[in-house]
């Protein structure tokens, strides 16, 4: 009995790894299955659109479907829109992110545990409760129909000031102190001490705010009336045709072309990602 004990926890910790790596396999075919398929279709004509079983390597592969997106809607117009707005909007987060985040961590004020624990509560607000009190102000200013208008009111953000906050209370107080007795006051010493370190997270905060805003349907749909003021996502809308009548072909094509950039800003920021998170854990 003692020496099958042994055995039978040998063999649990060789299947081990074995198990974790079929359970990754497993998720990353269901993760990427989709996309695969979406790529495969964008390649096939009309016709093999709706091919039964369906094949994921087409058998006549073919760019005329990315032709097609061309010829139907300004993509580079569209692009352009995009690129701007989330650019501006991810740079925007980031540096109120860090303020907000620098002085829920950092500085002493009254109502400072009741404000942030108001700004987690703004967290779980659906957008779609706000976005009409949010229109009717920017209506007001003379702000709608205009990318402005989709830039500024997604400046603040309440989960890179929450995240901001974590990470600089993983930094040591005793920067800040040396500093002070240098005579820094509170803006130079975040300037000077806490900005520099605080370039992985803020890193973070960009990369996901520039991902979610990149593929934002919603607020332009309700802000933008125009079509040279659309987003990418929504001139995407027009492949389909009058009642969803596209071609499939097409409109896949241009969902893999909105996804190119994404992906691209997914990939150069994976380093920051990930040496964010990792000094985040060794400073706590």
């Amino acid at each position: 009995m003692s020496q099958a004990i042994p055995t039978l926890s040998r063999a649990r910790y060789a299947l081990g790894p074995w198990a974790r790596i079929a359970g990754l396999t497993v998720c990353a075919l269901l993760t990427l299955g989709p996309v695969v398929w979406t790529v495969s279709t964008s390649l096939r004509t009309p016709a093999e659109s709706f091919d039964l079983p369906p094949q994921i390597i087409p058998a006549h592969p073919s760019a005329a479907a990315y032709h097609g997106v061309f010829e139907q809607i300004d993509v580079w117009l569209l692009a352009l829109n995009s690129t701007l707005v989330t650019a501006l909007i991810a740079v925007g987060q980031m540096i109120t992110a860090g303020l907000a985040g620098y002085a829920f961590a950092r500085l002493d004020f009254r109502f400072k545990k009741p404000l942030f624990g108001l700004v987690l509560a703004t967290m779980m607000v659906p957008l779609q409760v706000t976005i009409v009190p949010v229109f009717l102000v920017l209506k007001s200013m003379g702000l709608t129909d205009t990318l402005l208008g989709l830039i500024v009111p997604a400046f603040p953000t309440a989960f890179g000031t929450f995240l901001m906050r974590q990470y600089f209370l993983g930094m040591p107080k005793d920067l800040g102190e040396a500093a002070m007795l240098d005579g820094a006051g509170p803006w130079r010493i975040f300037r000077s001490v806490y900005a520099p370190l605080a370039r992985p997270g803020l890193a973070i905060v960009g990369v996901l705010a520039f991902n979610y805003h990149w593929n934002e349907f919603f607020r332009p749909l309700i802000l933008e009336t125009s079509g040279q003021n659309y987003t990418l996502p929504l001139g995407l809308v027009s492949l389909q045709g009058n009642l969803g009548t596209g071609s499939i072909s097409v409109v896949l094509a241009g969902v893999v072309l909105s996804m190119i950039p994404a992906v691209a800003v997914f990939v150069v920021g994976q380093r920051p990602l990930r040496e964010g998170i990792t000094s985040a854990g060794v400073n706590r």
